[in-house]
């Protein structure tokens, strides 16, 4: 039986910050409506982190099932790549974790909707089944998504979008349409950390048939688009924050552009893909703290 630290690598608990950077921003939207309940903030983050990691465990077995996980790939080592579970063990880990991330869905949705809203509560929980099924088929089964190069769009729509609007609805039962300018933000940023991934190993990715957006347009257009995906986060919340935050101090989560921009000095300066790995965590770990700033400065700094 393998050890639980075993299975903590293979839910890659470092990307877990990054994608519950869409339900900080989405409660901090909510909190600055003057709603707030904090069961609903646990079980977003919960429900997210299940979907975080039935993704992880379907990755590294869509991958390493692919071949694209092999001995020449960059970053930390998987574990069918590895050995260290197999592809019976880890669909044993996708189907639990599935099941674990719906049953908290239900739980989630029962608590912001209730019998009152029950129309609500089915739309919200066909697209739980949706975000299951598009953590799973990023890379597993023979017309992966991944592989066709749509997953920027997935991650786009889920990690953007569906994390903040959906997760302020579920506290509010409404929204703005400047709401959707911080979900454009952080949906462009959490694409910017993939697109990333796919500059590193667009080698790899090139050569067993993985055909991301870089592999299709290029190492060289690959930078350029992920200087429009930096550029287009920044422009959309600084006119958020000019517009819906009138005082100085409520516009601090705009300094944390200044690590980002400086990381996409060294994504241009860079022109081997492996001396990109680096540059992951830093741009997840910033879409993280602006998150967190974010919401500080919308609801302390006002």
């Amino acid at each position: 039986m393998n050890s639980i630290k075993t299975w903590l690598r293979a839910a890659r608990l470092r990307t877990l910050p990054l994608s519950i950077s869409g339900v900080v921003v989405g409660t901090a939207l909510a909190n600055h409506a003057t709603y707030q309940d904090w069961f609903t903030f646990l079980l977003c983050i919960l429900v997210t982190v299940g979907f975080q990691v039935t993704s992880n465990f379907a990755n590294d077995y869509g991958d390493g099932i692919k071949g694209t996980d092999g001995k020449e790939r960059i970053g930390p080592v998987r574990a069918f790549q590895s050995g260290a579970l197999s592809a019976i063990e880890l669909k044993r880990g996708i189907v639990i974790s599935a099941t674990i991330s719906l049953l908290l869905v239900i739980v989630l949705l029962v608590h912001a909707f209730g019998r009152e809203q029950l129309p609500l509560l089915f739309l919200f929980f066909i697209l739980g089944i949706f975000s299951v099924w598009a953590a799973i088929r990023y890379t597993v089964g023979t017309n992966a998504y991944g592989y066709i190069g749509l997953g920027d769009v997935f991650v786009f729509l889920f990690f953007g979008l569906l994390a903040v609007l959906g997760t302020k609805f579920l506290y509010t039962l409404q929204l703005t349409y400047w709401d959707v300018l911080p979900a454009i933000g952080i949906g462009a940023l959490c694409v910017g950390v993939l697109n990333l991934n796919n500059l590193r190993d667009v080698v790899s990715d090139k050569k067993h048939g993985k055909n991301t957006m870089v592999v299709r347009m290029g190492f060289a257009s690959g930078k350029r688009y992920h200087t429009f995906l930096v550029v287009l986060s920044f422009l959309c919340f600084l006119v958020y924050s000019s517009a819906q935050i009138p005082t100085l101090f409520g516009l601090v989560h705009i300094l944390l552009y200044v690590p980002i921009f400086l990381h996409l000095r060294k994504v241009w300066n860079t022109d081997n893909p492996s001396e990109l790995d680096p540059e992951l965590k830093k741009l997840a770990l910033s879409t993280f703290f602006l998150s967190l700033w974010f919401y500080i400065s919308i609801n302390y700094f006002l």
